[in-house]
């Protein structure tokens, strides 16, 4: 669990993966966020048209021992909403003024890295890292604008001297994954985590002991569940592309993350890789 947990996102990214019951007390919350502090658990209940005890067993499933616990981190996450006066995601709407849009995509780009900053997990990314310097081979499986991602993963570890590959349609994804072994690390990025080829890639790579990373929506997804080590982002569910912009941004912010400390508890070794590269580049910049 994140230093940064923000009990709103959680129901907010987690709601589609809840039963019936779990989800009409997360829809009440969501819609009366600033008068959950001030309810009982049976105000809640009533209120949400459930009962006391769905409503325990939702604040169990956000993680919380007890109703008590659930208010006081209800409570700080509208603190900590109100003391960084955040924007709400607006969608981008037809007909748009090209000034709006302009405003909404950053604005939206923003909360998106706010929030996945909140979800993520820290001990994740500490063993994330960990493994990625040890493995041997780093690929990197992805589909549509997932694999523009994992074209960035490649990019930004190849400066460093790292083997690594980005596979970006099913057949080359599952050929790869074959290959793999024990000595090497799979990083799949899936915005939905259900992705049927992408299961299919980490099923193959997991029964050949392959340590597989995955960059993910916060969400009860199988790719979250059956992956070795997890890192999760929250994006807003919006009607046009503003989504999938989001979950870029937070996706290209993990992988950034990632290569950003596997190059600097390296920095020793690799240096002279950043230099070289940098170098080469610069002098063909002169032609």
């Amino acid at each position: 669990m994140s230093i940064n947990d923000n009990v709103l996102i959680k129901i907010r990214e987690m709601k589609d993966s809840l039963t019936p019951v779990e989800r009409m007390v997360a829809d009440y919350i969501l819609e009366n966020t600033s008068e959950i502090p001030h309810l009982s658990i049976k105000e809640l209940s009533q209120a949400s048209k459930t009962s006391d005890a769905s409503v325990l067993r939702f604040c169990k499933t956000m993680g919380y021992s007890g109703f008590r616990s659930f208010i006081v981190s209800i409570s700080a996450s509208l603190g900590s909403r109100e003391d960084e006066n955040k924007v709400q995601y607006t969608d981008i709407q037809p007909g748009d003024e090209l000034t709006t849009i302009i405003d909404n995509i950053f604005i939206n780009n923003r909360q998106s890295i706010d929030d996945t900053l909140s979800v993520i997990d820290r001990n994740e990314i500490i063993k994330a890292v960990e493994v990625l310097r040890q493995c041997k081979r780093i690929v990197f499986i992805g589909s549509g604008a997932s694999g523009l991602v994992c074209m960035d993963g490649e990019q930004k570890f190849s400066r460093i001297n790292k083997i690594c590959h980005a596979y970006r349609d099913g057949h080359s994804q599952l050929t790869a994954v074959s290959l793999l072994s024990e000595d090497d690390v799979v990083i799949f990025v899936s915005n939905s985590g259900s992705t049927i080829e992408i299961l299919d890639a980490l099923d193959i790579a997991q029964k050949n002991k392959a340590t597989c990373i995955a960059i993910t929506k916060y969400n009860k997804s199988q790719l979250a569940e059956k992956a070795d080590i997890v890192l999760s982002i929250s994006t807003p569910e919006l009607t046009i592309r503003s989504g999938a912009m989001g979950s870029r941004i937070a996706m290209l912010t993990i992988i950034d993350v990632l290569y950003a400390g596997v190059a600097s508890a390296e920095y020793d070794h690799v240096k002279k890789y950043l230099t070289t590269t940098h170098n080469i580049l610069t002098r063909k910049l002169k032609y």
